[in-house]
């Protein structure tokens, strides 16, 4: 029993909105640490970037050189949205994950969100990346999301519920649970990282917890390998899944995501 626990703990460390505009000094601490523990991270990569929020940032002119490095490393490139434009609005929280607040595919019909997947994926093409899975912005599916990802060839999404990765509408996800890093006493899930909103503080928290945890952190394709879609698995996923979307429908988070057109 303690092996099986052991063997089937973990974490994904996944970085949110990879883009040309970021904190490109705190990406390249980040690599060396990285390096140093021999992790090989998730990064979610906005393939044609609109959003304002980043647009400050420095840009890196040679962002897609970087990421052909990184890939060539082992670090899994993921597709994240298309332009992080949130031009719907999920009214009382009825996406999939009851995340609520601004989306760039929520509401919107097949063709629409299967246009700015394939918009992305012809751009990660372009430049010689390969891409296999995709995250929304702002967690934020409906059922036609699914459909057009699969449409796309896309069976692999970072984002759920559940104590293991598991396989549901023929797509295989693997779980991000909380905001904050944190590694439960068992099961595999992701983390979810937003750099921009970072100082130093935030990087030494989590330069120490990478020191005390980096034997609990795993690899994207170990993630993968621990799918189980048992029973015992299914009934914790619906509990979790039951606690997680009451607590966010009790949070009022419409306030914080501004709706953009592009």
């Amino acid at each position: 029993m303690i092996r099986y626990i052991k063997n089937n703990t973990g974490i994904l460390i996944r970085i949110d909105d990879v883009c040309e505009n970021m904190d490109w000094k705190l990406m390249k601490k980040l690599e060396v640490l990285f390096d140093k523990y021999s992790i090989k991270p998730v990064l979610g990569v906005i393939p044609n970037n609109k959003d304002e929020d980043f647009l400050s940032f420095p840009r890196n002119d040679d962002f897609w050189e970087q990421l052909r490095a990184w890939q060539k490393k082992g670090w899994e490139i993921v597709q994240h949205g298309y332009t992080h434009i949130y031009d719907t609005l999920c009214k009382n929280k009825l996406d999939y994950f009851n995340y609520g607040g601004g989306s760039e595919f929520f509401g919107h019909p097949v063709s629409i969100q299967e246009s700015r997947i394939r918009s992305g994926l012809e751009k990660f093409k372009k430049e010689k990346i390969n891409i296999r899975s995709f995250f929304a912005p702002n967690q934020t599916y409906d059922e036609n999301t699914f459909i057009a990802l699969k449409n796309c060839g896309i069976n692999e999404i970072i984002d759920g519920y559940g104590l293991m990765p598991y396989t549901e509408k023929n797509i295989k996800f693997i779980p991000q649970l909380f905001e904050k890093v944190i590694i439960l006493p068992f099961g595999i899930q992701s983390t979810k990282l937003h750099l921009h909103t970072w100082n130093e503080d935030d990087y030494q928290i989590f330069e120490n917890f990478i020191k005390t945890n980096s034997e609990k952190i795993i690899s994207y394709d170990l993630a993968l390998s621990k799918i189980n879609n048992n029973f015992f698995y299914k009934i914790l996923r619906y509990l979790i899944s039951k606690i997680l979307k009451i607590k966010r429908l009790r949070l009022d988070k419409v306030s914080k995501y501004k709706i953009q057109r592009s």
